[in-house]
């Protein structure tokens, strides 16, 4: 193939360096309308009081979208758990990214003002906000109408004899791991216009990772066939996953099509930050055992991830990190209970990685631990148990032929100075 060991130039390289290419906040539309978000000023709260008519009647403000203005108000990568919009007397606030209502007016500064005279009063309700408090046998639940439990999903791995492994152990390490949040911090904040074409379909201008997915969530959402919404990338300021599930895109469609003129809306980097989700918090309780000559006999690992208020991808996340926790090597006898649950916290979801990062902090600071009580060098330990053609892994998968990581492990640890 031409392409193998060839240096291609990126086709839209110069464009990008030399600012010709057009990203969703440089894009503008004759007569476009300007929209900004409500956003909820508690993380768990019952909504008893919505009024919107001095807010309609500012300056400048053409209208106020709320919940009632939604056809379907529910969207959602993985399932539909998440209202567009949540506000209503009765309306739900389950974390910082709800969106409450849109103002939408002739200026960016006019939509701002309004926003201020949107009477909303909210009744706090208990909320939970680390994993911990989320599996409390009395947790609050964020979502009561999906069962008695916060957990959204869990995994399991039995793969041999978990307790025969440990009497054959000559050290077990015991340890917890956590990880935080992170945010993409992405260069470009959220952005995008939408118009209704001269032939009826709705076309959404924004940066994004999914086009057929956004197209069919604004389809659903607003109750058209997926044929009337045309989805359209222009340059994307960044993503790494934090672009996968909605921001923008469906308040566009739905302001757009509702008042049949083009909405243009522009985030700023503190909403950017409170709008989107972020890699996911996880805690993990790791026990590990090795014979004196290096062997891993047993992995036990019990590890939660906060999914935050809404699924989004965190249950495929969840799959990664359940295989990633044991790490690249062969174990006969492998526990695994993994699970993600809801918080009142804002929504995670996917990030480099997709829960790898996670898993192998786990197996990789297990192993460190391992060679410490062994007295034995860290990579020879790795070398030990890496997995090879024929291995078979805690889900009973056998490796294929070409199974590099041995190799590539020795190769890396070599030209960092290993011998």
């Amino acid at each position: 193939m031409r392409a193998v060991g060839s240096s291609i130039p990126r086709f839209d390289a110069r464009d990008k360096v030399t600012g010709r290419t057009p990203y969703p906040a440089d894009i503008n539309l004759p007569g476009q309308l300007h929209m900004k978000v409500l956003w909820p000023t508690l993380p768990h709260a019952r909504i008893t009081r919505f009024d919107t008519t001095a807010a309609e009647r500012a300056p400048g403000v053409v209208a106020v979208l709320t919940a009632k203005d939604v056809p379907v108000n529910e969207y959602g990568l993985i399932m539909p758990d998440q209202e567009v919009l949540v506000g209503r007397v009765g309306g739900v606030v389950r974390c910082l990214l709800d969106q409450v209502a849109l103002v939408v007016a002739e200026s960016e500064a006019q939509a701002q003002a309004a926003l201020d005279l949107i009477d909303v009063t909210y009744e706090e309700l208990p909320g939970v906000f680390s994993i911990e408090e989320a599996l409390a046998p009395d947790a609050p639940l964020v979502h009561p109408e999906r069962g008695d439990s916060n957990v959204l999903l869990s995994y399991r791995i039995r793969h041999g004899d978990i307790e025969a492994g440990f009497e054959q152990a000559d050290v077990i390490v015991e340890h917890t791991y956590t990880t935080s949040p992170q945010e993409h911090a992405y260069l470009q904040p959220e952005a995008g216009v939408a118009h209704v074409r001269a032939d009826g379909k709705i076309e959404v201008i924004v940066a994004g990772q999914w086009v057929h997915e956004d197209r069919a969530q604004i389809a659903h959402a607003l109750n058209l066939p997926a044929e009337q919404i045309v989805v359209r990338y222009v340059g994307v300021g960044g993503a790494f996953g934090g672009r996968e599930d909605m921001s923008v895109q469906i308040i566009l469609a739905l302001a757009a099509w509702k008042l049949q003129r083009p909405v243009k809306i522009q985030w700023t980097r503190g909403e950017s930050i409170r709008g989107h989700h972020k890699r996911h918090a996880s805690v993990a309780r790791a026990r590990w055992g090795a014979t004196r000559d290096g062997r891993v006999v047993a992995a036990q690992v019990d590890v939660s991830t906060d999914a935050g208020a809404y699924a989004y991808t965190s249950t495929k996340v969840l799959g990664n990190l359940t295989l990633a926790c044991l790490g690249p090597y062969e174990i006969p006898n492998a526990w695994v209970d993994a699970r993600t649950v809801y918080t009142n916290n804002l929504a995670s979801g996917a990030f480099r990685g997709f829960g790898s990062p996670q898993g192998h902090w786990i197996a990789e600071m297990q192993m460190n631990h391992l060679a410490e009580a062994l007295g034995m060098d860290p990579v020879e330990l790795r070398m030990r148990n890496i997995l090879r053609e024929g291995s078979v892994i805690a889900t009973g998968s056998g490796m294929p032929a070409g199974v590099s990581a041995g190799p590539g492990l020795e190769a890396c640890a070599r030209a960092a100075g290993w011998e």
